[in-house]
């Protein structure tokens, strides 16, 4: 039987093989466990494994859970909201998670902003892009990500890190690496638009379990696993 730390191990080694076969450095890839609606004993587990980086879409049930783990772990383990912020969640958000990835509107980032705690650290925080233009799906345009961008980076607690994006699955590598390198291109654009000097703006997060290759071939500095190490998911009705 598995566990969550050779799981790890088999993620690691496909991020490797996915580096080594497009002539990148493993190590500019970033793995983010994803443990949304898996308990604190999941993600102790990982933790013990070597893991420090855990991504959550339920932000109540985020912030039990990193109470659960917070005396179990030093140095303390790192936390991104990857999930849609309602607005009556963003000061949860900004007082709990390390990272945000899913900032879609300059609202949420100047709440996020306001009600970041002066003690904390300024909170990291992604532009989520939606490249596939579903009605349904979170995120700026392409179009709109570079106005934004902008104005985020200029709000106080906050430190603009890159672009995120979860398009729709898609069937084989050639389709995954061609919507992937779409939003490449996004995070290219604002690259290139952002003042000369600006620091901090690295990230790419991009790929899942089943196209982690495909995204990193296109550029993605940041995978974002999830069944690939805690196994299938069980969802039940999950606190927002």
């Amino acid at each position: 039987m598995t566990t969550i730390g050779d799981n790890l191990q088999a993620v690691h080694a496909r991020i490797a093989r996915a580096c080594a076969t497009c002539g990148r450095n493993s190590d500019s890839v970033a793995l983010l466990a994803v443990s949304k609606t898996f308990g604190a004993e999941a993600v102790h587990a990982a933790a013990q494994a070597g893991q420090r980086a855990f991504g959550e879409n339920y932000i109540q049930e985020a912030v039990q859970k990193m109470a659960d783990v917070a005396a179990l772990h030093a140095p303390p383990l790192q936390w991104h909201c990857i999930g849609p912020i309602q607005s009556n969640k963003t000061r949860l958000v900004a007082e709990h998670f390390d990272w945000v990835h899913t900032v879609e509107r300059l609202k949420t980032a100047e709440r996020l902003s306001s009600q970041r705690p002066a003690h904390l650290p300024p909170l990291q925080v992604c532009i989520q892009v939606n490249v596939d233009g579903g009605a349904s799906k979170s995120g700026a345009t392409p179009d709109e990500a570079v106005a934004l961008a902008l104005a985020v980076a200029q709000l106080p607690r906050l430190v603009l890190r890159g672009v995120m994006s979860i398009p729709d699955p898609l069937p084989d590598f050639a389709a995954q690496y061609a919507v992937h390198r779409r939003v490449r291109a996004v995070f290219d654009a604002v690259a290139a638009a952002l003042p000369p000097g600006q620091a901090g703006f690295d990230t790419l997060s991009l790929g899942m379990t089943a196209d982690l290759e495909a995204a990193i071939h296109a550029g993605s500095t940041l995978v974002r696993i999830g069944s690939g190490i805690f196994g299938a998911r069980r969802y039940a009705t999950a606190p927002g």
